[in-house]
């Protein structure tokens, strides 16, 4: 027998091992089951860990410590011209990754957890074919997906590794500053990677199909951001397509329509950044007896458990937000399931954050779906001028927003616009899964001078006893 004619069998099967796979990994064997976790990558981690997430966050602290350099004068600080060098940004964000990598395969290696490379296929719904692979195939009792997303590639935008029309994977390899950068797309992908690109030098455009940036988030939240996004950027265009891309020689042609018409500019290199699609590829859904929807994410339940019994699916394959910590806590949501404990993925709050420079973070509802659902709301706004750490921090056109039931007083949903945010959205999340009212938000001591007193502030004008802003009082 050669070794490509190897069988395996196991009781759990985790194919993917991004967060959402290995931590159905990680929690399966720490509840004693025999888990086999496959993966096309000689790593764990993922898009998120390898090309997403964690180097996206390592270049834009960078990016943010740049732009706080570029402050300094007001501060009676002179710093000098600042300068890059991309070989060694390059290989202090490629460390970070190395780190982590190496400190999940430890954390595999630890909990017994075999690791297979290869490409999956399912054969039916007890069995996985592999390819690519030292194994043959694998029968299981119990399969988790986990295979992710990857980005949309619209007609007329071609990418490839090597070539100036790039997805957000070849960004994060930053192969060289460009002059001149055109982003097509203004979520949260475009705007992080598009102030990377700023703060290294570049001109940077950006299109976005839609009438605001970040389409679908709170316009009050993401004004700051687009006030800021303006003078770093070179230009923003909004309600604006992308007709056409060329490469030719050193450039790419582009054809940009809009409402008054096309016209063509010439970009260094392009950035696509319009979203992602579940990774489902060659799967064998229909095999293993496993349903999509019309976009291609998998059909689950509370559970996470699909059409087929025995198969289960987490994470970006699976729709909802597409995080990294939602597919994680899908993620253990499955592995305990399996092992018959009682679970269901019920979040009432699941934080998004933005880590521009201000930063975006929200949860639970917001004023927009309470108007859809025709739900009454108190909104209360507490700016952060009012605030003496944000000045300190020269983030005053901050925001902490909260979304409160009127009659009882119950916390709905938050939001923070402002450099730190991402620090701040926690407690909003366990205030809202906690079943808190503003009241218990506005008696919780907040230490001073922090930009978490924000949070207690906007309690506060609830019943109308802010210390620091006039107002309010039942969010009027």
């Amino acid at each position: 027998m050669v070794m490509g004619d190897l069988p395996v069998e196991t009781q759990v099967l985790v194919l993917g091992a991004g967060p959402g796979g290995y931590a159905a990994a990680f929690r399966a064997a720490d509840l004693g089951l025999d888990v086999t976790l496959v993966t096309d990558e000689p790593v764990l981690g993922g898009v998120c860990l390898q090309r997403g997430c964690i180097p996206s966050k390592a270049l834009l602290q960078a990016a943010e410590t740049a732009f706080i350099a570029a402050e300094a004068e007001a501060m009676g600080l002179s710093v000098g011209e600042l300068r890059w060098d991309l070989e060694r940004l390059r290989g202090w964000k490629d460390g970070i990754v190395e780190r982590l990598t190496k400190g999940l395969a430890g954390l595999c290696e630890h909990r017994g957890i075999q690791r297979i490379q290869g490409r999956g296929r399912f054969a039916g719904p007890r069995r996985l074919l592999l390819s690519a692979s030292e194994y043959s195939s694998i029968d299981f009792e119990q399969a988790i997906i986990a295979t992710g997303s990857q980005p949309l590639s619209p007609p007329g935008l071609e990418m490839s590794p090597q070539g100036r029309i790039m997805d957000s994977s070849g960004a994060l390899t930053l192969p060289d500053i460009p002059e001149r950068l055109l982003v097509v797309g203004g979520g949260y992908v475009g705007l992080e990677l598009g102030s990377v690109y700023a703060a290294l030098g570049a001109r940077v455009s950006l299109v976005e199909q839609t009438e605001q940036l970040l389409p679908g988030t709170d316009p009050e939240l993401v004004a700051p951001l687009h006030k800021q996004i303006k003078e770093r950027f070179e230009s923003i265009a909004l309600e604006t397509s992308v007709r056409a891309a060329e490469e030719r020689q050193d450039q790419v042609a582009v054809r940009l329509e809009d409402a008054d018409g096309s016209r063509e500019q010439s970009f260094d290199r392009v950035l696509v950044a319009i979203g992602r699609r579940p990774s489902i590829g060659d799967l064998g859904l229909d095999e293993a007896g496993v349903e999509t929807d019309d976009q291609g994410f998998i059909k689950v339940d509370a559970e996470r458990r699909t059409k087929a019994d025995r198969i289960f699916a987490v994470g970006d394959v699976a729709g909802g937000q597409q995080l990294a910590h939602e597919a994680m806590h899908e993620g253990r949501v499955a592995a305990e399931v399996i092992a018959g404990r009682p679970a269901a993925f019920d979040a009432r709050a699941i934080p998004a954050v933005i880590y521009t420079d201000p930063q975006i973070a929200w949860c639970g509802l917001t004023a927009a779906q309470a108007e859809q659902q025709g739900r009454e709301v108190a909104v209360t706004r507490f700016p952060w001028q009012g605030a003496a750490r944000a000045l300190s921090l020269g983030t005053e056109a901050g925001l902490t927003k909260l979304i409160i039931d009127p009659g009882s007083g119950l916390v709905l949903g938050a939001g923070f616009v402002g450099r730190g945010a991402e620090g701040l959205i926690a407690e909003a999340v366990l205030a809202i899964e906690m079943g808190a009212l503003a009241e218990d938000l506005a008696r919780t001591i907040h230490p001073h001078p922090t930009l978490s007193e924000t949070f207690g502030e906007a309690a506060e004008l609830f019943s109308g006893d802010s210390l620091h802003w006039l107002g309010g009082g039942k969010g009027r």
